[in-house]
């Protein structure tokens, strides 16, 4: 029987006035052996619950605990998941993981595909190490949303593009979580010769079957870095390559949006970008649940930045008339019009973003034209000039792209350069050993809107 370290116990919480101690180790709640978190969260939800405790010492304990329902018990355990990670059984033609160099942290390296991550953190998953035991738990807990890799709906097409027999069955495992109504999101990385064109339409099709229950599907462009030798051919898109993946997801966009009110397809911001085309206006994101795959980042930072410019120009025009005392907002945007006055900022993005921050610049002129802010698009050395994304920057392209180069009063690192939970750039560089090598002040970037332009004014 799995059994968990209990490594905390919340103060005056359930367990803690139950006596249940850090280092006793979990047996089972409710008689039940607990596999992981889901197992937990869910039994444990009950007004009351019954858990077999071993302490240090290896006594055996009964406990019975009542609580209020959904209440939560009190306890952490050494693992998050209260098991380990389900690692990825597939070697797909696309997998970026297989295209880093060596001598990287090994967690890079990890490649998951697990489920529980999917419900947890927005990770895309290819369902294929999953039993049907593991979709009836999904289905049981209601875990949702899941988020489908699923890049091709023909299933010998998939085995192939995954190397894995089992791929084939993607459609039967979509199809039973479409009929227990569990919501799911998927993703298509595309390759050129591989999956486009007519293939890219099946897919698009059959998955617009399963509208609402599958509210949408990103369409992105494979990454290629400089590391592919061995690996399948990748071919790359062009101009008129991405004017068709964009007519061919709007059309179906139309016939999806006229059935059911949601536009579901979305092409990643890189082929309107590409293609030279103007990108999508707000409505047309669904409410922006794929911007994890690049799918309207750049709508939402042309509009959060120039909706934040509108709110201070709006303050601007009408402060001669508050004679109030000014609320925390009015000092704010007071400031925002007046502070640091001839200040000078720079910030890094990656090829592909280059224009959308030459927008930031002229934004920007329309309320302070005596701020210069300066934006150096980097190439991306590390992985090659193929990966033009901001968020794929390392520190040491960083370094070498600013050498030299005029940084003023500060440096904005957009926070996508940056590990989730550490001040770490992807080549294992720190942001202190980036501000040492700069010799200059970096302010972290999270947000595209009234916080960005409060970070370039230095307020």
């Amino acid at each position: 029987m799995k059994e968990h370290l209990i490594v905390s116990v919340i103060e005056d919480s359930p367990a803690d006035k139950a006596g249940i101690c850090k280092g006793d180790i979990l047996i089972s709640l409710n008689g039940k052996e607990i596999i992981d978190i889901f197992d937990y969260d869910f039994i444990a939800e009950d007004s009351s619950v019954t858990l077999d405790i071993r302490t240090e010492s290896g006594e055996e304990k009964h406990y019975e605990i009542t609580k209020d329902e959904g209440e939560d018990l009190g306890l952490l355990f050494e693992e998050s998941l209260m098991d380990n990670y389900k690692s990825c059984y597939n070697k797909c033609i696309f997998c970026f993981i297989d295209q880093n160099p060596p001598g990287m942290r090994e967690t890079i390296y990890f490649k998951d595909d697990d489920s529980r991550l999917s419900f947890l953190q927005g990770n895309y998953i290819t369902l294929t190490n999953m039993k049907d035991s593991e979709i009836d738990r999904i289905i049981e807990y209601k875990l949702a949303p899941i988020n489908i890799s699923v890049h091709t709906t023909n299933p010998e097409l998939r085995c192939q593009m995954l190397h894995n027999r089992f791929a084939g069955k993607i459609m039967d495992q979509i199809e039973k979580l479409y009929q227990a109504e569990i919501p799911m999101n998927s993703q298509i990385v595309l390759c050129k010769g591989v999956n486009d064109g007519e293939e890219l339409l099946r897919s698009l099709r059959d998955l617009a079957k399963y509208v609402p229950i599958m509210g949408s599907v990103s369409v992105v462009p494979v990454g290629v870095t400089r590391y592919r030798e061995g690996l399948f051919p990748m071919k790359d898109f062009t101009p008129s390559d991405a004017e068709e993946v964009i007519d061919m997801i709007e059309y179906i966009q139309d016939e999806v949006y006229e059935k059911y009110g949601i536009h579901f397809a979305h092409p990643s911001d890189e082929w309107y970008i590409l293609a030279g085309r103007e990108l999508p206006s707000e409505d047309k994101y669904d409410g922006y649940n794929q911007l994890e795959n690049g799918v309207g980042m750049t709508r939402l930072l042309y509009d959060e930045f120039t909706d934040a410019v509108d709110q201070v120009l709006e303050y601007k025009n009408r402060k001669k008339k508050l004679f109030h005392r000014k609320t925390k907002e009015e000092k704010l945007f007071e400031a925002m019009i007046n502070k640091n006055q001839g200040r000078k900022a720079s910030t890094i993005c990656g090829m592909l973003s280059k224009d959308n921050r030459i927008h930031i610049c002229n934004e920007l002129k329309r309320v302070r034209p005596d701020v210069e802010f300066m934006v150096y698009p980097l190439e991306n050395k590390f992985f090659g000039p193929k990966i033009t994304v901001t968020g794929l920057l390392t520190g040491s392209d960083i370094v070498s792209g600013l050498q030299g180069k005029e940084l003023g009063d500060a440096l904005l690192i957009p926070s996508s350069c940056l590990k989730a939970d550490e001040e770490i750039f992807l080549d294992d560089m720190t942001l202190e050993e980036l501000k040492n090598a700069l010799q200059v002040k970096t302010v972290i970037v999270k947000s595209y809107g009234i916080e960005y332009l409060k970070d370039i004014l230095g307020v």
